[in-house]
């Protein structure tokens, strides 16, 4: 029974992600469409918003995944943080040559910190840490 628990902890966060970061990007699309060009460079306003958004978007994944989590949430917690580097690697590599090279390292770095941030914040609340 352990195996889909994890599963579903997992399932979970990443779920919440992926909503969000879908909901946020939506609504800058509808407020500031200037933003959301295809043949302009993300300007710096358009970079950090999104930056910030990733963070707090895996924060609020990693948060959940340990909430959901049997056993060491921590574990599951850092499983997510690698599945959401990998995606987000794989992401940077298809969207080569569209951002300047620091914004793409930057969405790399950024959403597993987040993950890891909202798991530590999860233990946190719990008196673990």
């Amino acid at each position: 029974m352990v195996i889909p628990h994890t599963f579903l902890a997992l399932a979970a966060g990443l779920t919440v992600i992926v909503a969000l970061s879908i909901a946020i990007n939506a609504l800058i699309k509808l407020t500031i469409p200037s933003w959301t060009r295809e043949e302009s460079a993300p300007d710096s306003a358009y970079a950090f918003v999104t930056l910030g958004s990733s963070l707090l978007a895996g924060a609020a994944g990693g948060y959940i995944t340990a909430l959901a989590a049997t056993g060491n949430p921590l574990v599951h917690v850092l499983a997510l943080g690698i599945a959401v580097l990998a995606l987000a690697a794989v992401s940077a590599l298809q969207s080569r040559g569209k951002a300047p090279v620091w914004f793409q390292l930057a969405q790399v770095a950024v959403s597993p910190l987040g993950v890891l941030a909202g798991g530590l914040v999860r233990l946190r609340v719990l008196g673990i840490l």
